[in-house]
């Protein structure tokens, strides 16, 4: 599986850079991380638990950092062992650019999935990754701008999901 998009975070490069380096803001941002530790120089090691399809695994894996260019880019290459349900590795290349509402962040990821996961199809791990990725860079820019997130609660996703749920309860934007 190959994947590749852009995503506008309000925050400058150099805290989106520190944030990804962060083992407390990725567990943060990591849809269904339990559990990551680590540092950039020796690797993270993440327990992440998610639901593909009819297939529900806790997977534990390592994450290694490298081509480290400081508030420029990073490449990252992981692996993740989900017991029966399979297995997840793959690698993703990210640039960091100064933009008018902070840093456009561009990435390229390539990922092989194995066991039951794979047997899923295309289609349903495509969609999953994308997704994933989306939520991953929404609870990002929630955990560096939450009021710059608040600030967009008013406006209809593209992808057909409600957001915002908590603020409109509340009242607050």
């Amino acid at each position: 599986m190959q994947m590749s998009d852009q995503k506008e975070i309000a925050a400058d490069p150099a805290t989106v850079y520190a944030a990804l380096l962060t083992p407390e803001v990725l567990q943060a941002c990591v849809p269904g991380a339990q559990d990551v530790t680590g540092t950039p120089e020796d690797g993270f090691e993440a327990t992440v638990t998610q639901k593909v399809g009819p297939v529900k695994a806790t997977f534990k894996g390592q994450v290694t950092l490298s081509d480290l260019v400081e508030n420029e880019r990073l490449t990252i290459r992981g692996e993740g062992k989900g017991g029966a349900a399979g297995f997840a590795k793959g690698g993703a290349i990210v640039t960091l650019e100064p933009s008018e509402a902070g840093t456009l962040l561009s990435y390229d990821v390539e990922a092989k999935v194995g066991g039951k996961l794979a047997q899923l199809g295309s289609r349903i791990i495509d969609g999953f990754a994308k997704k994933m990725a989306d939520q991953f860079f929404a609870n990002l820019q929630a955990h560096l701008a939450p009021e710059s997130a608040a600030g967009d609660e008013g406006e209809a996703p593209e992808d057909g999901e409600k957001k915002g749920w908590f603020s409109k309860v509340t009242g607050r934007s």
